[in-house]
């Protein structure tokens, strides 16, 4: 099984489960595009991947709290499936009505969701961010604060935003012009990550005491780029060791997943057991 740590009282495995591909966010769509991916996954599949999931040892999968995926969640419970949730809010939704949606899953954990949180910070607009938090504690549940900015991080802790852990993206898309997530503006991106940006965002997730879930872990697939499918799996387990070695022994990964091809779900959870030692 995946090795776990405790995350505010839930027993969790060190790696994630991420959605983007569930929903159609491609970050290489010139190797497979969101339109392959939602063709893909409908949601029979997608509750089977989530069973398939908790027998290899995952626990946590950090949804999307959009109509699609709290449907699928729904399924999977009523059939017995036992995955926790930490949702981040769909932006098009008013929080305060996707809260009360959220509630009905009963997650361990809700983040503020990452482009809207730098789109905040760089408006001037921190206290609007601070309430969003403040409506997402109505849940009762670890509020987290999604960022692509190593700064924002440390500017939260300094100024004492009211969080309780991180979701810190490995890449610095506002370094670079940044833009609000396609499933805000509707419109189809392709936003390139650099692999010099890691070291920066693992500074500081070393630096704060609070737990970190680290993402883009994969740089959405783009570290797969010039690659040949053999040197694949060896890529991979360097990139997990680079990344565990970098964070906390406390803190967690998460990756997405797309099953038509391999079984990505079996190959990380096996790299991630050998990279930690299990």
């Amino acid at each position: 099984m995946i090795p776990t740590v405790d995350f505010f009282g839930t027993q969790v495995s060190r790696l994630f489960l991420g959605d983007n591909p569930i929903n159609g966010h491609s970050y290489i769509p010139d190797i497979c595009s969101g339109d392959e991916m939602m063709d893909y996954f409908t949601a029979q599949r997608v509750v089977e991947s989530f069973f398939a999931a908790e027998k290899l040892g995952y626990t946590t999968c950090l949804p999307l709290a959009n109509g699609f995926m709290l449907r699928v969640i729904r399924q999977h419970r009523n059939e017995g499936g036992k995955m926790n949730w930490i949702f981040q809010p769909f932006p098009p939704i008013a929080i305060e009505v996707n809260v009360r949606q959220m509630m009905e899953c009963n997650p361990i954990a809700t983040y503020h969701q990452g482009t809207t949180t730098d789109g905040l910070v760089e408006a001037g607009k921190v206290d609007v961010l601070r309430d969003n938090i403040k409506k997402l504690k109505a849940l009762g549940k670890p509020v987290g604060l999604g960022t692509h900015v190593p700064e924002t991080i440390l500017r939260s802790e300094d100024e004492d935003w009211g969080v309780d852990f991180y979701m810190a993206c490995l890449h610095n898309t506002r370094k670079r012009g940044g833009e609000a997530s396609s499933f805000i503006t509707g419109k189809k991106k392709h936003l390139k990550f650099f692999m010099e940006d890691r070291p920066e965002m693992f500074k500081v997730v070393r630096q704060v005491q609070k737990p970190c879930i680290v993402f883009k872990v994969l740089a959405g697939g783009q570290i797969f780029y010039d690659k040949t499918p053999a040197e694949i799996p060896g890529v991979v387990e360097a990139t997990f060791r680079e990344t565990f070695a970098n964070i906390k022994p406390t803190d967690l990964a998460t990756v997405g997943f797309f099953q038509r091809d391999t079984d990505q779900l079996k190959e990380n959870a096996e790299i991630v057991r050998r990279v930690l030692g299990a």
